[in-house]
């Protein structure tokens, strides 16, 4: 990441000192009449050449400044938009994209991948938080809204344990519908029913009616230390942006769950688990964020 803000710099402060001592060489080559006031064309070059000392100071530390990274990125994308509207009104020949491609699409994948790199560390949980780890189990620490903890309740009979996405994400409320959907028929067969999320205090999602649950015991765990004890990793790219997860989201977004917030860790993937006498004897593990278990079929694996 270093070698590639560090080239980005140089290639910047190069082109906008090129731009700025020969406005017209581009437009020469690219057999254009050069623009009428050159100073405009300079002035481009000139903050084309500024980025590159910004982009100098963020490969110190790539993860601490990528807003500066997020902003040329963004340059990076309008400025190609820009070029094909151009090219459709007939002002700018296809020639010229020799600078769009130089200036800007190399550079998307480069870009792009520092700034996923980046989100990924900022909102890892277990970097962020102020807690060393200890050797206590959070399944028999970690306390839920009925007093009691996981390994508690275990004992008292088999438990439906549903790990979620973000708040703010269209599957987290689409599972809270299906287990809404599930929730008696788990209840007539003495399914205890547990949901772990990531926001601090209750699940900011249960105060609409429609997602509200009555027979489930919330369990807050803003440091995910119950999802790395279950083995749920955070998510891959594809995992999280396929395009099938793409395809999924817009299926859940149509029925009403809609997105919202962040809360939580973004890249955190859900899973579901039956535990029963302190062990788990069924588990889920999704292979895409929006994946819809069967909650029933998980629950009645017991007999």
């Amino acid at each position: 990441m270093t070698t590639v803000l560090r080239l980005a710099a140089i290639y910047n402060l190069v082109w906008g000192s090129i731009v700025v001592l020969n406005p017209s060489l581009l437009f020469n080559w690219a057999d254009i009449v050069p623009p009428r006031y050159p100073e405009l064309w300079q002035c481009i070059g000139m903050i084309v050449g500024v980025y590159g000392i910004g982009y100098w100071i963020a490969a110190h530390d790539p993860f601490r400044h990528w807003p500066i990274v997020f902003v040329g990125l963004l340059g990076k994308v309008f400025g190609p938009i820009g070029f094909v509207m151009a090219v459709f009104r007939g002002s700018l020949p296809l020639s010229f994209g020799i600078a769009i491609f130089m200036n800007d699409l190399i550079w998307w994948l480069p870009f792009g991948v520092i700034l996923w790199q980046a989100m990924r560390s900022l909102t890892d949980p277990e970097l962020i938080r102020d807690l060393e780890n200890t050797s206590t189990s959070a399944m028999s620490s970690l306390v839920g809204d009925n007093g009691k903890t996981l390994r508690e309740m275990s004992f008292d009979g088999p438990v439906l344990t549903v790990f979620l996405r973000h708040a703010g994400c269209t599957f987290h409320r689409q599972a809270l519908s299906d287990l809404k959907g599930v929730e008696a028929d788990l209840a007539r067969e003495g399914i205890q029913v547990a949901v772990v999320h990531m926001s601090k205090g209750a699940n900011p999602c249960e105060e609409r009616s429609d997602y509200r649950l009555s027979y489930v015991v919330h369990f807050s765990d803003p440091h995910c230390d119950l999802y790395r004890e279950f083995g749920l990793e955070r998510g891959s790219f594809l995992q999280l942006l396929g395009p099938r997860v793409w395809c999924l989201g817009l299926s859940a977004f149509m029925r009403g769950h809609g997105i919202g917030r962040l809360a939580g860790d973004g890249f955190q993937m859900p899973g579901v688990f039956l535990l029963n006498d302190g062990q788990v004897v069924h588990q889920y593990r999704h292979q895409t964020s929006g994946d819809r278990p069967n909650y029933l079929r998980i629950a009645r694996s017991i007999c």
